[in-house]
């Protein structure tokens, strides 16, 4: 169902879900802290949501974030057990990929750009022919360093026609991309990660990335042993809480298949709670 926040109407479009590693999830907290929360099967894997948050403005049709797409290899395909649904959800929804106007990615990760593009024969083309497409310059500058700590995060055919063509704009810190919709860097996860920000009518939602996964991750140090900078990820994430819990702002989890629309209070103990959008 759509929620409306001012006059947008904020709708949760789905990739379907993966699994990641449970241990690689949370980093350093110890498995009989973390497995209260979630649970993972027997191989230690997590299920894990792969959310797009489509925006329409009444005027623009925006989307964050595209999930994994349906490029990987049939060995990335056979660890990750993703299933390629955010097309079929389109479908479902009645809603056809040349309507979206804007797509934001937070960072370049895989599996937060792959239906950036899909395959057509031995080509690649944009998956939203007529849409503008923003990404971080910086994500961009350091998925060309391919490093061994995450190159295999950064797959080329994700966005590298779209820059080439120049149908991606390469955004140089904090943007507004629209009236209403603008980008705020929180780094942590990568250095130049950003965060959505969505405000209408003195509502105001932040579509998180992966500074804030799921919301089992609301504790500041419980940061993804993904997280480039786990000490950044911590400062980030307290500073978006500084102004989100006194505000109440909505704030959208990317990875969050259960629970993808939340706001977040701060208990009498000080423990941040996820009251779930109903």
């Amino acid at each position: 169902m759509p929620h409306t926040l001012g006059d947008f109407e904020l709708s949760i479009i789905s990739d379907g879900t993966y699994y990641l590693d449970g241990g690689a999830f949370f980093g350093v907290v110890p498995k009989v802290l973390w497995e209260r929360r979630v649970q993972a099967d027997e191989k230690n894997r997590i299920t894990t949501g792969l959310n797009s948050l489509l925006i329409r403005t009444g005027s623009k049709n925006v989307l964050i974030e595209t999930g994994i797409g349906n490029k990987l290899n049939e060995k990335q395909q056979k660890i990750h057990g993703n299933q390629a649904k955010l097309l079929d959800n389109f479908a479902a929804g009645k809603i056809d990929p040349a309507e979206i106007d804007i797509v934001i990615n937070s960072h370049l990760h895989f599996d937060h750009c792959g239906w950036n593009t899909m395959r057509q024969g031995d080509k690649i083309v944009p998956t939203f022919p007529n849409a503008k497409y923003f990404a971080q310059a910086g994500e961009y500058e350091h998925g060309l360093l391919q490093l061994e700590r995450d190159r295999v995060s950064y797959l080329d055919e994700n966005y590298g026609p779209l820059i080439r063509s120049g149908q991606m704009t390469l955004l140089h810190g904090d943007s507004e991309i629209l009236p209403g919709i603008k980008t705020r860097i929180y780094p942590g996860h990568t250095a130049n990660m950003q965060a959505v920000i969505i405000e209408s009518q003195g509502k105001t939602a932040c579509f998180t990335g992966d500074l804030v996964p799921t919301t089992a991750h609301l504790d500041p140090t419980w940061a993804m042993a993904f997280d480039l900078y786990p000490l950044d990820t911590i400062e980030s994430r307290k500073r978006l809480y500084a102004e989100a819990i006194p505000k109440n702002w909505l704030l959208i989890f990317t990875h969050d298949h259960k629970t993808p629309m939340a706001y977040v209070e701060k208990t009498e103990e000080g423990k941040l709670k996820a009251i779930p959008l109903t």
